[in-house]
């Protein structure tokens, strides 16, 4: 037994000296290794959930505008779709062509017609070789 509790109490502290500060002060009251592991656990899928639901509320948010030029815009919703798929999120290639051309602004409705009614499936980074080439998004 008394193996055991040496090597809880090691455990214990080297989980505790990989935290940051804030996060030793609110969880070194906790005894056990496995009791502090699995708040640190909870903690962490919490915080998990909440990236998800952040980078999804950016990528049904976002929409192009004509203020701002189209390939800033368009750059900066390749980096969303990057995120989604760095969070292990999956959206298929097709739909991320479809958001892309929906996402684009209103003025553009001649681009996005074309684009809706083309028969041959296309990817998101054909998609943006065509916007560069035509130079139809400013």
């Amino acid at each position: 037994m008394d193996a055991w509790n040496h090597n809880d109490f090691i455990s214990k502290n080297y989980i505790l000296n990989g935290l940051d500060n804030t996060l030793y002060d609110v969880h070194s009251s906790i005894k056990k290794a496995k009791s502090l592991w699995e708040a640190l656990d909870k903690k962490l899928k919490v915080e998990d959930v909440n990236i998800k639901k952040f980078i999804i509320g950016k990528f049904l948010d976002f929409k192009m505008v004509d203020l701002r030029t189209g390939m800033s815009q368009v750059q900066e919703f390749q980096l969303i779709l990057h995120d989604i798929h760095v969070e292990s999120m999956s959206l298929s290639a097709y739909s991320q062509m479809v958001a892309t051309i929906k996402k684009l602004s209103p003025s553009r409705k001649d681009f996005k017609k074309y684009f809706k009614h083309k028969q041959k499936e296309m990817r998101v980074k054909n998609l943006i070789l065509k916007l560069r080439i035509k130079k139809d998004i400013h």
